[in-house]
C-alpha cells in the first residue's frame, strides 16, 4: 500500500494569524505531498513495498540512498511537525513540566533555547526537543535528517525551519516565525504524550 499525505490535525486556517491558511496550502498541500509522491515512486522502483515509513527511512540511511532518505524522512518530519502545533495555546504540565524544570529551570528558558537553536541553524532543517538519556535536550538537525535515524533520540516536538515553512507569512524573518510559534502554537500535550518513547510511531505509516 502506498504512503499517503496525512490530513492536517486541524483546519487550514486554525493556526492563523501565526501561520496562515495560504502557508498550509503550500506547505502541506504542495511540499509535503511532493515528498509522499516521490517516496512512493522510489519505493516501487526499489521493491520496498509493504515496509513502514520508518523502515524505509532506516533502509535508506543504511544503504546510503540519499534521495530516498531525504524524501521519506521529510514525510515523517512534516507529519510530526503538524502534530507539534496546536490552535489552542497550551502550557506544559505533569511529568513534562517536571522535566523542563529539571533541565531548563523554566518553560521560558526552554523556549528561549529552542528559538536560539532554530534561529542559529544554518540553512534548512528542524529544531527539536528530544529526550536523550532520560533528560530533555534542545537540538537541531540539517535538511531532512530526523530522530528516526538515531537510536536513543526520542522525539518530543519539532519546529520546521525550512524557508517554505514561513516565507509567505514572515518573508525571510525566521526569528519572527519562531517567536510566534513558540509563544502561541506549541502542542505541549503532544510533547508530553511522546515521553512514552513512542513518538516515532505517531508520525509513522504503513503496515
Amino acid at each position: 500500500m502506498a504512503f499517503e499525505l496525512p490530513p492536517l490535525p486541524y483546519a487550514k486556517d486554525a493556526l492563523a494569524p501565526h501561520i496562515s491558511a495560504e502557508t498550509l496550502e503550500f506547505h502541506h498541500g504542495k511540499h509535503h505531498k511532493a515528498y509522499v509522491d516521490k517516496t512512493n515512486g522510489f519505493v516501487t522502483e526499489k521493491g520496498l513495498e509493504g515496509r513502514k515509513l520508518s523502515e524505509v527511512i532506516l533502509h535508506a540511511k543504511e544503504t546510503g540512498d540519499k534521495a530516498l532518505f531525504n524524501n521519506s524522512a521529510q514525510i515523517w518530519n512534516h507529519t510530526f511537525y503538524w502534530h507539534s502545533l496546536s490552535p489552542k495555546k497550551q502550557t506544559p504540565s505533569g511529568k513534562l513540566a517536571e522535566l523542563i524544570e529539571e533541565s531548563f529551570g523554566t518553560t521560558e528558558e526552554l523556549v528561549k533555547q529552542l528559538v536560539a537553536e532554530s534561529v542559529g541553524h544554518f540553512s534548512n532543517g528542524w529544531g527539536w526537543l528530544v529526550l536523550d538519556g532520560g533528560k530533555l535536550k534542545v537540538t537541531s538537525l540539517h535538511d531532512a535528517d530526523t530522530p528516526v535515524a538515531y537510536e536513543g533520540m526520542v522525539p518530543l516536538l519539532t519546529i520546521d525551519v525550512w524557508e517554505h515553512a514561513y516565507y509567505i507569512d514572515y518573508r525571510n524573518a525566521r526569528p519572527g516565525y519562531l517567536e510566534a510559534v513558540t509563544a502561541n502554537l506549541i502542542n505541549w500535550d503532544f510533547a508530553a504524550q511522546n515521553l512514552d518513547g513512542q513518538g516515532v510511531s505517531r508520525a509513522d505509516q504503513g503496515s
